[in-house]
């Protein structure tokens, strides 16, 4: 019995030390977050341009804000769409899941409006909640139903809530995986051979192999936790939003957790002009994190 609490002891010792080893990589022990501002209504869908700018959106109030590299505040877009999640395509041009009419939209650097979707074969989407962008220019994009306010509609015209796919140069968007039941958070890795779905509904995040024609293969569960928002550091961990921010190793394993004083964290991802700080939207605020690692974004 000695011998097997010994053993006991050991692994536990040794499975610390690995967790704060992990993290300890990550950031320096006793980091906390940083408040920029609480003037919004309900913080979303970060991303991050090539000069580390993070564009962020307060839904309700319909706006894009640009928090740039200097740690200046400033709207980049009235009347945004209801924007949701957004990301940059290689050009340039911010993919946005424009949630007023169900739209997706690609917008300029000198903010002009283009919409790449308005429906899928003639019916509206549930509401396009968030965005990746291969490097390709290939775009997924989570379609979960969220019954908003400003809709007049009152239930989903389609027969699920999918996962979509639209290839580069294309505007029509097709479904890559239809088993979820509230899809959500969504990343893929830099070299765009991997994606992260997670579907919040379920409380399951997915791995997927991507195929060169933007189809997807091997779904396999990756986590039994599901989320808000994503992003992934140059080491492959996934940080995942919700109750804060959960970070998750490549193995699926969680090795840490960023505290956010708020009722709720929305979404994430790296910015700043090392791309080595945390942006954080959560519930009327928004926060940075620095970290040793930087995002791939």
């Amino acid at each position: 019995m000695k011998k097997r609490s010994l053993l006991f002891l050991s692994l536990l010792t040794v499975s610390c030390s690995v967790f704060a080893q992990d993290v300890t990589n990550l950031y320096d022990a006793g980091t906390k977050p940083v408040l920029i501002s609480k003037q919004f209504a309900f913080t979303e869908g970060p991303a991050v341009d090539k000069k580390g700018n993070v564009f962020f959106t307060d839904q309700p109030n319909n706006k894009i804000w640009e928090y740039d590299t200097s740690g200046k505040l400033s709207i980049f877009l009235d009347s945004a769409g209801r924007s949701n999640g957004m990301y940059f395509d290689r050009k340039g041009n911010l993919i946005s899941c424009a949630d007023a009419k169900d739209q997706l939209w690609s917008i300029s650097p000198d903010k002009k409006i283009t919409v790449l979707l308005t429906d899928y074969k003639g019916k509206l989407f549930n509401g396009p909640n968030d965005v990746w962008v291969r490097p390709d220019g290939g775009i997924y994009i989570t379609d979960p139903y969220y019954q908003r306010d400003y809709w007049t509609r009152k239930q989903s015209d389609l027969d699920g809530r999918k996962l979509y796919y639209v290839a580069r140069g294309k505007h029509e968007a097709v479904v890559v995986d239809d088993q979820f039941k509230q899809p959500n958070g969504i990343i893929g890795t830099h070299d765009g051979k991997n994606l992260y779905v997670a579907d919040i509904g379920d409380n399951k995040t997915y791995r997927y192999d991507i195929n060169k024609d933007g189809s997807l293969s091997n779904r396999t569960l990756f986590i039994a936790m599901g989320c808000d928002g994503m992003t992934i550091d140059q080491l492959g961990n996934i940080y995942m939003c919700g109750k804060g921010v959960t970070i998750v190793n490549p193995r699926g394993e969680k090795i840490g957790h960023i505290d956010i004083d708020e009722p709720w964290t929305a979404n994430i991802c790296f910015g700043g002009k090392n791309k080595d700080v945390l942006f954080i939207t959560a519930s009327k605020a928004v926060y940075t994190f620095q970290m040793k690692v930087k995002g791939v974004d």
